[in-house]
């Protein structure tokens, strides 16, 4: 699979059908569930099909989306990172989500900003936003070092939950 960033400590490239069990494994956490949503995925099978329609199916569309996120210089893959451009949001969103074995080193922040240079940078995107539960602590704060900060609550369509939107600050008229 095609790498499309490498950090210090990272290499974040595109997912592909080999990927399905480290999708499995991730999609199944307890705090995917909790932070993310409950996404359906039980078997290897389900696996492959969500990573077709997902990630696979906006690369082909948009020219981007979430990517597999692997240690240098053994490539463990520990959780995905990317941009997901979704129907009820005008910009592209940035999402990341790590195995519970690799929070609390910096992967998320790091892979993040790197995700967000690339889409400023090589993809042209003017505004990123971010949307997570107002809840998920741990996310805002890597939100908030990347440089988003809260603008609004929104509602997600289906469930009706609340969602905090985060994106850049606003410019000021100087």
């Amino acid at each position: 699979m095609a790498i499309v960033i490498e950090t210090e400590r990272l290499v974040l490239r595109e997912l592909g059908e080999d990927d399905a069990p480290f999708m499995l494994a991730l999609l199944n956490e307890p705090s995917f569930w909790q932070n993310i949503g409950d996404r359906g995925v039980r078997t290897i099978e389900e696996a492959r099909a969500y990573l077709a329609k997902g990630p696979l199916a906006s690369y082909a569309r948009h020219g981007y989306g979430l990517y597999l996120v692997e240690l240098k210089p053994e490539g463990t893959p520990i959780g995905i990172c990317g941009l997901v451009k979704r129907d009820y949001l005008e910009d592209p969103d940035i999402g990341f989500a790590f195995r519970p074995q690799y929070w609390s080193f910096g992967y998320a922040c790091e892979s993040a900003s790197a995700v967000m240079e690339h889409a400023h940078g090589h993809l042209g995107l003017a505004r990123i936003v971010a949307i997570t539960s107002p809840e998920n602590t741990g996310s805002i704060n890597v939100l908030k070092k990347i440089g988003l900060e809260f603008e609004r609550t929104i509602q997600a369509p289906g469930d009706g939950k609340s969602l905090a939107l985060y994106a850049p600050p606003a410019k000021s008229a100087a």
